[in-house]
């Protein structure tokens, strides 16, 4: 009998999956002896179970040694991810991508694992190459971004071969309205492995989920959050606008609260100040911001999220240090310079 034909009945009964069975189930659905059928049976019956936060860090060990080493080892003690899991249907505009070109101009270098929009209208992917990134760059080039431009983008699709058997069967459970846990395994699974992360989740108790997940990972130190909206709604992203459900990883682990942007001396804004669209749009909005004329809640989220990253790295002793640094560097030319040596980069 199949290897997911045995264990499917085991997780319609509710039962969690060792390590080493993750291990043989990721295999199975990274090849192409099961036929897709068997392995949408699987995934919906994991996902009606409940994935477990040791059940997502076997999957994301077992997705991390099948990714291509894009050989950046150097800088990764030293990195960041800003990234978001998606699949809040919220709207928002891009802000890690910013949030991403802050930081490497303060110093800190960033990479930036992703993909294009799926559930949103523009994915970082497509903002940040419509920005000047290449996202068909090769290791080699992106190590000289690196070193050159303090950021890079992992084009998700690139560095993950394995992804090509199961895309077909994921992309037929979404139809059927079907999360599975590789909505949330890509943040996890960077190919860059960077030692800090600051994560957005599109549901509050995935916080607490993925913040386990990411401890039994090694993660040095990273921050797991959600914005509360209302009742019925979140983000994936820390704003201006929501209370903020955070959760430590790491060196951070005894963080565990909920925030709100007083508490760090900025307003509190209307969500709708927040709100993104398609390509055009957020280009647009983009220009906006880079000539103060953004909106003013989107702006402060945009700084509230790199300061939090300049905490979480380690170059502030506390979020508040970083607030004035960050819209400094947004608003006084350092990112629109960033910008422009990023067309440059991928043209030469």
């Amino acid at each position: 009998m199949a290897l997911l034909v045995e264990l499917t009945p085991k997780l319609a009964a509710r039962q969690n999956l060792t390590p080493e069975e993750v291990a043989l189930a990721a295999a199975a659905l990274a090849a192409t002896e099961e036929p897709d059928d068997i392995k949408g049976a699987f995934l919906t019956a994991l996902a009606l179970k409940g994935e477990t936060a040791s059940e997502i860090a076997a999957f994301a060990k077992a997705f991390r040694a099948r990714a291509i080493d894009p050989g950046v080892g150097p800088w990764s003690p030293r990195a960041i991810d800003i990234v978001g899991t998606g699949g809040d249907h919220a709207g928002g505009f891009n802000i890690s991508s910013l949030v991403v070109l802050v930081l490497a101009c303060a110093g800190v270098p960033v990479m930036k694992h992703g993909n294009r929009g799926i559930t949103s209208k523009c994915g970082s992917a497509d903002l940040l190459a419509a920005l000047g990134v290449d996202l068909a760059a090769s290791p080699e080039k992106l190590r000289a971004a690196l070193d050159k431009l303090g950021y890079v983008f992992f084009f998700a699709p690139n560095y993950h071969p394995s992804f090509k058997h199961i895309g077909p069967v994921r992309k037929a459970l979404a139809a059927q309205g079907q999360r599975t846990v590789f909505n949330i395994l890509g943040p996890l699974i960077n190919p860059g492995r960077p030692a800090h992360i600051l994560l957005g989740v599109y549901s509050q108790p995935l916080v607490e989920k993925l913040a386990s997940a990411l401890d039994e990972l090694g993660q040095e130190a990273g921050l797991v959050g959600h914005g509360i909206i209302s009742a019925t709604q979140g983000i994936d992203e820390l704003t201006t606008a929501t209370d903020n459900y955070v959760r430590g990883v790491g060196r951070l682990r005894d963080v565990r609260a909920t925030w709100r942007a007083t508490d760090f001396g900025l307003k509190i804004s209307p969500f709708s100040e927040l709100q993104g669209g398609d390509v055009t749009a957020n280009l647009a909005i983009v220009e906006a911001i880079l000539t103060g004329k953004g909106p003013g809640g989107l702006v402060d989220t945009i700084v509230f999220n790199a300061a939090v990253g300049l905490h979480v790295t380690g170059h502030t002793p506390e979020i508040r240090a970083g607030i004035e640094t960050a819209r400094q560097l947004l608003l006084g030319g350092a990112v629109r310079a960033k910008i422009t040596a990023t067309k440059e980069f991928y043209l030469s």
